[in-house]
């Protein structure tokens, strides 16, 4: 009886150490996830900034401030979200993260150079945002594909990828205007 005990006890271990082993991997993958795409909403919101300050209609300033303040509600929600699952998702860096900051920040220094270059163009700002967008995308479709993702976080991303595809969209349509 006690042999049997003990493979019983043996079984139980196994199986609890593979649970939180998994577990441990969704949550490393989600703090990943979370992490890589905070910091590039975080971008964004400077990128946005900068943008808005460099375009000279008034009508496009309001616009790209309003994708500036939608990415930092974005960093709210994910920040939240971090929160409820324990993760720190302060700025730090993982790999993933600093190749999509570097990204980011070649993107927002694109916006400076070809401001520079064209006279402060509007038309040159917007396809430089529609770029830094195309990344962002790139990030978001990433951390969708990925299988341990929990329902929630994944609907989040979802919506936020709709809604910065929707600004992609836009600034399409508008860059040449």
């Amino acid at each position: 009886m006690q042999a049997s005990s003990h493979r019983i006890s043996n079984r139980l271990l196994l199986t609890l150490t593979h649970r939180t082993n998994l577990e441990i991997m969704a949550n490393e993958t989600i703090a990943r996830a979370l992490t890589d795409i905070l910091n590039l909403n975080r971008t964004s919101v400077k990128g946005y900034q900068e943008a808005a300050e460099e375009v000279k209609s008034v009508d496009l300033k309001s616009k790209l401030s309003q994708f500036s303040q939608q990415r930092a509600g974005f960093v709210s929600d994910l920040e939240g979200y971090a929160k409820q699952y324990g993760i720190d998702a302060s700025e730090t860096n993982t790999v993933e993260s600093l190749a999509t900051d570097a990204a980011a920040a070649v993107h927002r220094g694109w916006i400076n150079i070809k401001s520079a270059i064209t006279g402060q163009d509007d038309s040159a700002v917007l396809e430089a945002a529609e770029t830094g967008e195309a990344t962002a995308l790139k990030a978001y479709e990433t951390a969708l594909s990925a299988q341990d993702i929990p329902a929630g976080a994944k609907s989040v991303f979802q919506q936020q990828h709709d809604a910065i595809l929707q600004a992609k969209n836009w600034l399409t349509q508008n860059k040449n205007k």
